[in-house]
């Protein structure tokens, strides 16, 4: 090998995953090469799954990795907890689950709530059955009531109406007590208080009345009432993923331990532990612990979670690297300048914590209506059952006339107005694709007027691709994929896969080492053969992605690499701007490739090289400029933007901290819905609007039918129901 050909490179090292899983997966497992000493539960974050066949896969590789007592997945959380002897490292579990082609990567399980995942929606369930069985019986009892029972049966009938209504109310309206006891400790009102004011007086005169053997009683109002707005409640709850937060996801993606460099050797401690001036060692795949400067090995650094940057960046001595990092190739060694939650990592967690407490400060419709009917309809029985009182002096029919008042008037209507509507337009965006995971997440999204897209993994794949524009030789292809497959480098792993795709099959190259932060290089019908950097192999360095290939005593040859667009992408930015929104790109790419790339997807607003305080800062300048900004993004670089904006939304393969963040997840590689689900949640607003206009038109005709006393048991419990049942029809018009 001639010193003119191959320029003098570092000494080599061996491949320390040279039949490792494609590059894709070696990212998503970063900071998974830590040992977990005398811990037997580990978990898994487990982003690329997606069906029943994944969990069964999964949960099979893992059972089948010796050491390993049981393993479940949650399809839900996208995670998989494994009990194991303490022999049994993360590294080993994130290579088995490699192993049958999925993502994975460790996560702290002290960092995660341990919390049931659906406990309030258990508890509703559990409420709204006791709440419906109770309802059917009293129905029942009333039935007998209004036809014609007197006397001892009807006062009998009214008991033991009471004996099923009182506890089951006391026990199904739990949610809305709860609710309405906190508003007012607080000096505010909200929708729980008229509704546990009316079952309580309902309750209250109808024990008066059944004590006095009155002909009237509410009970069947009382826990009817307690049953639609159950109802209602629970399908508000079911629209709705699981809330967790994307703080708290983040955190769980911080290092727990690193190995800290002393003079008696290498030491495994916690990352809390460690110091600025500390020397640490990081292996090849391993997630940098800590913020730092490198001072001795040379690797390539993946950036990606932190920057966007789709390319690794070459690692040497003196470059700066920060908390989240990926080492790819080559053992480095970092002097600690900041640890634990002085990080970059740790602020970020800090900046999206931040956001999210902004924007759960959003009042929804339901509550801003609440804000004003609450009030009218407590000084609407007051006035009425104050007015009887002095009219005719009876203390007795003021109180039913208050109570009946309550009752007809009780916003079961209201209550049903918007989870009504959030089922129906889930369900539509459902079949487009869509997952809504936030309660208000339609609402904010109907009022949005700008959408900000991030580029790499989000209106690209993030996965570069041979550019299929240049013809190579079929003998170079095989030579390079011979080199290529003995590297997990991301550009390697696509030379590689357009190769097979060919038909062509890769050379048998021998002695074969990879360069870290160069390339791999092997020997070839008696030649060096090299594969990597421009300037490695003796070639100039162009404008374009690329990887060249040399042969001893031959000129380069170069490989260029194009990122490939994700299925909808130009369309969901034609469609978007059609419908009047404006659409901006801002990414942590190079300049050079980003404004190319908006250019030709027709983003005219183009911000590029920006990191992720800047993207959640520039989302903060739109919405100091009057901007209702939808964020897309898919990264670790995304997630404070996501919390930050008015409504977000990110692919499924997303990070699962940017999936957190996002109040809807588009469940398919295909981005072009994202146009729709702007105009299905106007749709949806603009029929939560009706809905409010129908219960305030009932509202004007039952309240005077109340007031005149001429509201019976039965007319307020019809008339409740039919309010209910219209908001609801009009409702299922969205579908």
């Amino acid at each position: 090998m001639s010193d003119s050909t191959f320029p003098e490179a570092p000494t080599a090292s061996a491949c320390p995953a040279c039949e490792a899983a494609p590059m894709a997966r070696r990212l998503a497992a970063s900071g998974a090469l830590e040992d977990k000493p005398e811990q037997g539960a580990l978990m898994l974050s487990l982003p690329g799954i997606h069906c029943a066949l994944c969990i069964t896969t999964v949960e099979k590789a893992l059972m089948a990795h010796p050491g390993v007592r049981s393993a479940r997945v949650n399809l839900t959380l996208r995670r998989a907890t494994v009990e194991a002897e303490p022999k049994v490292t993360a590294e080993a579990l994130v290579k088995t689950v490699n192993g049958v082609g999925y993502e994975a990567h460790e996560m702290d399980p002290s960092a995660l709530s341990t919390t049931a995942t659906d406990r309030q929606g258990r508890e509703l369930l559990m409420r709204l059955a006791v709440g419906g069985f109770a309802a059917m019986n009293v129905m029942l009892l009333s039935v007998a009531v209004w036809s014609g029972a007197a006397d001892a049966t009807r006062d009998l009938f009214h008991w033991i109406s009471a004996a099923i209504s009182i506890p089951a109310i006391a026990f199904s309206g739990q949610p809305f007590f709860r609710n309405a006891w906190a508003a007012l400790r607080h000096g505010r009102l909200n929708m729980d208080v008229p509704i546990t004011l009316a079952i309580l007086l309902a309750l209250g005169t109808s024990l008066y009345e059944t004590a006095h053997s009155g002909e009237h009683a509410y009970f069947d109002a009382a826990i009817s009432l307690t049953f639609f707005l159950l109802a209602g409640r629970y399908l508000d709850h079911r629209t709705r993923a699981i809330a967790r937060s994307a703080a708290e996801e983040l955190a769980a993606l911080e290092v727990a331990r690193a190995d800290r460099l002393t003079a008696d050797g290498e030491q495994t401690v916690d990352v809390a532990d460690l110091v600025a001036g500390d020397l640490i060692r990081v292996r090849p795949g391993g997630r940098m612990p800590v913020d730092g400067v490198i001072t001795e090995g040379t690797s390539e650094l993946d950036r990606s979670l932190l920057t966007g940057e789709t390319l690794p960046v070459f690692a040497e001595p003196g470059r700066v690297v920060s908390a989240g990092e990926v080492n790819l190739t080559g053992p480095l060694v970092i002097e600690v300048t900041a640890a634990g939650k002085d990080s970059s990592l740790h602020r970020m967690a800090d900046l999206v914590a931040m956001a999210e407490t902004t924007r759960n400060r959003y009042t929804s419709l339901a509550d801003k209506a609440a804000g004003l009917y609450a009030p009218g309809v407590h000084i609407l029985s007051l006035v009425a059952g104050l007015g009887w009182y002095f009219y005719t002096g009876d203390a007795r029919l003021a109180i039913n006339i208050a109570a009946a008042v309550l009752i007809i008037t009780c916003p079961c209507a209201l209550g049903l107005a918007v989870p009504a509507v959030t089922t129906a337009a889930s369900g539509r965006l459902f079949r487009k694709g869509m997952l809504i995971k936030s309660g208000t997440a339609l609402e904010r999204l109907a009022e949005v007027d700008t959408v900000v897209f991030d580029k790499t993994g989000t209106l690209t794949l993030g996965a570069p691709e041979l550019d299929a524009s240049e013809s190579h030789d079929r003998e170079e292809v095989a030579l390079a994929a011979g080199l290529a497959r003995a590297s997990s480098h991301p550009l390697s792993r696509a030379l590689y896969e357009a190769a097979k795709a060919a038909g062509i099959e890769a050379a048998e190259v021998s002695g074969i080492i990879e360069v870290p932060g160069y390339g791999t290089e092997g020997s070839w019908s008696g030649k060096r053969v090299r594969l990597g950097r421009a300037a490695w192999v003796g070639a100039e360095p162009g404008h374009k992605t690329a990887a060249w290939l040399a042969v001893e005593g031959e000129a380069p040859v170069c490989f260029t690499f194009t990122d490939r667009l994700r299925p909808g992408a130009e369309e969901a930015v034609r469609n978007l701007k059609e419908i009047g929104l404006h659409v901006a790109l801002i990414s942590g790419d190079a300049a050079p490739a980003v404004h190319a790339f908006a250019a030709r997807i027709g983003i005219e607003d183009v911000t590029a090289e920006a990191l992720p305080e800047q993207k959640a800062a520039r989302i903060a300048e739109l919405a100091a400029q009057g901007r209702k900004v939808l964020m897309v993004g898919d990264g670790l670089n995304d997630t404070a933007a996501l919390a930050a904006a008015h409504a977000s939304l990110s692919p499924a393969s997303a990070l699962d901290a940017a999936r957190v963040a996002s109040d809807l997840v588009l469940l398919g590689e295909d981005i072009a819905p994202v146009a729709s689900a702007v105009t299905t949640s106007r749709s949806a607003v603009h029929r939560i609007k009706e809905n409010f206009t129908i219960a305030t038109v009932y509202n004007f005709i039952a309240v005077p039918i109340a007031i005149a006393g001429w509201a019976t048991p039965l007319a307020a419990a019809l008339a409740m129901s039919a309010s209910s049942i219209t908001v609801s029809l009009n409702s299922l018009r969205l579908k």
